[in-house]
């Protein structure tokens, strides 16, 4: 193998959830492979009266579109291949997978834009116990979390101590009196919250 110039490759398969990353590691990979202007700009079909040379250059290019379409067909999972299997060429198949996660980036980003606001008025209601709320708070930063909202226990912590009900206002001032909100985690401010709201 010392003389061989090949090098073995081993890229993440396309999964639904990675797609910037894996297009970003795709494009390099067809670079080294020198496919990827036929990925992008696709190629042209000769007709029947084409010259030799014309012939040649098509063949050549077919050559390299079939192996950019092998390549993009063993970097995609399962249910990517399904919406790739029917396409012809590695433009084709290239540029629906690009269309695909283009609309699913921007679905992404209105719902985090609701989920977003949806945190800014979230409050605790007066009706609430400490558990609905927390189950509440829990459940809207999961789907946050979920749509790449990145989200640090601090934060969380200082949005509750926030809009608390004002039954809380004591306990409040007690943990920022005390505590250190950088490294208070929210499982003990819900342990010490359900605590007070018992008494």
């Amino acid at each position: 193998m010392a003389g061989n110039n090949r090098f073995t490759m081993t890229l993440p398969p396309l999964n639904g959830k990675n797609y910037e990353r894996w297009q970003v590691h795709m494009k390099v990979f067809f670079r080294y492979q020198e496919v990827l202007d036929v990925v992008q700009d696709g190629f042209q079909t000769v007709g029947e009266d084409a010259i030799e040379a014309q012939r040649s250059l098509f063949r050549e290019c077919k050559k390299r579109d079939c192996k950019a379409l092998t390549m993009i067909h063993q970097c995609v999972d399962d249910s990517n291949f399904e919406k790739i299997a029917d396409f012809k060429t590695s433009k084709e198949a290239w540029d629906n997978l690009r269309r695909c996660y283009a609309r699913a980036e921007k679905v992404k980003n209105v719902k985090l834009q609701t989920l977003r606001r949806e945190y800014e008025l979230l409050h605790m209601k007066d009706e609430d116990t400490i558990v609905d709320y927390f189950t509440r708070l829990r459940s809207l930063t999961n789907y946050m979390k979920g749509c790449g909202e990145s989200m640090k226990d601090q934060l969380i912590v200082e949005k509750v101590l926030r809009t608390l009900n004002s039954k809380f206002n004591h306990v409040v001032f007690a943990i920022e009196e005390s505590k250190n909100l950088e490294d208070f985690k929210i499982e003990e401010l819900q342990s010490s919250l359900e605590a007070h709201d018992k008494e």
